[in-house]
């Protein structure tokens, strides 16, 4: 089953556990943290399918990412699965009754989802987010994409959204991400939700997160996210560039329940009055009641009247000012509260 069916502003937020690198790039321990993460309540299981000669130049081999102690090429060349071990990764997920997805970051990485795994759905990274000759290779499958627009402003962005529609992608969700490891509360920038649910619709954005908590993806649910994204960890001892900014089982375990509840708490309207709040009204609300005893005939004035709870008159505290100059039409008590039928 295609889990993009289900995704949706109405449904609950779906999560996606990154396996990213954080294997090292040993099948066993994929699998382990695969199993890990399916059985901590993540939705769906993602790798990333690295052919470090097709993604990267020689260039590569001399360059050291900031939160990395070795150059990128070779983080992937000692990090990656070879195609024949991805084929078993995927196996394994979907005998455990998880959902495999992938990020392809070449044209022939992309190919091999297609032609040798037979995906159904397609992750694009940030780096890839601008790269259209892989955008349109992907859109020519005609499966759904998850695009990560981190790194990409808003324009960069809906090209890239309306580049994949247009050459054949049949659906694009869009994911908010900010690609610094890890990533301070003040980058968040949870405002991109909103903008980013302004190019495709409510129903169709995300957050891929890079922080150290659940809080970011909490925040995102209530704005209305509908897919959450992080990368997974068995425990933060192991070393690694995305250990620090990866969740745990026990984060895991929090965030979909935790999602979960934010998911009941959004939406809905001030326009009409809750039920469920009847008999708190009853003892919360104010009606007019008389500050003293007062005779049949009695010109009510400012002096007379006052608002006290609970609300056991006809009139609210917000209709004080119109009972002046109304008449009693019977002997009344200090702290009757009024009635039509004790009005002329």
């Amino acid at each position: 089953m295609n889990f993009l069916t289900d995704i949706s502003y109405a449904h609950e937020p779906r999560i996606i556990a990154e396996l990213g690198i954080n294997h090292g790039g040993s099948l066993e321990r994929a699998k382990y943290l695969a199993s890990l993460a399916i059985d901590s309540g993540a939705h769906v299981i993602k790798t990333q399918l690295h052919i470090p000669y097709e993604e990267m130049s020689s260039v590569a081999k001399d360059l050291i990412p900031g939160h990395c102690d070795q150059s990128i090429y070779s983080i992937m060349e000692e990090c990656s699965l070879t195609i024949d071990e991805e084929m078993k990764l995927k196996d394994h997920i979907e005998s455990q009754g998880g959902t495999y997805l992938s990020t392809p970051f070449s044209i022939k990485a992309a190919e091999v989802l297609h032609q040798h795994l037979g995906v159904q759905a397609f992750k694009i990274g940030s780096g890839e987010c601008n790269n259209l000759p892989l955008l349109k290779q992907i859109a020519s499958y005609s499966c759904p994409v998850i695009l990560s627009t981190g790194m990409n402003d808003l324009n960069s962005s809906k090209r890239s959204y309306n580049y994949l529609l247009q050459h054949g992608c049949p659906k694009v969700y869009l994911m908010h991400t900010t690609n610094i490891y890890p990533t301070s509360p003040e980058l968040v920038r949870l405002g991109a939700i909103s903008e980013l649910q302004g190019i495709s619709s409510v129903n169709d954005v995300g957050l891929s997160d890079h922080t150290t908590s659940n809080l970011a993806c909490l925040g995102a649910v209530a704005l209305g996210a509908v897919l959450l994204e992080r990368h997974f960890i068995d425990n933060k001892d192991h070393p690694g560039p995305d250990v620090s900014n990866s969740m745990t089982p026990e984060e895991l375990l929090d965030l979909r329940a935790s999602s979960v509840r934010m998911f009941q708490m959004r939406g809905g309207t001030k326009n009409s009055l809750l039920k469920e709040e009847e008999d708190t009204r009853e003892f919360a609300f104010a009606t007019v009641v008389l500050t003293q005893d007062l005779p049949a005939g009695t010109v009510l004035r400012r002096s007379h009247l006052i608002p006290k709870r609970p609300r056991k008159g006809d009139f609210l505290a917000s209709s004080l000012e119109n009972l002046l100059g109304r008449t009693l039409s019977a002997d009344l008590t200090k702290d009757t509260h009024l009635l039509h039928g004790h009005l002329i």
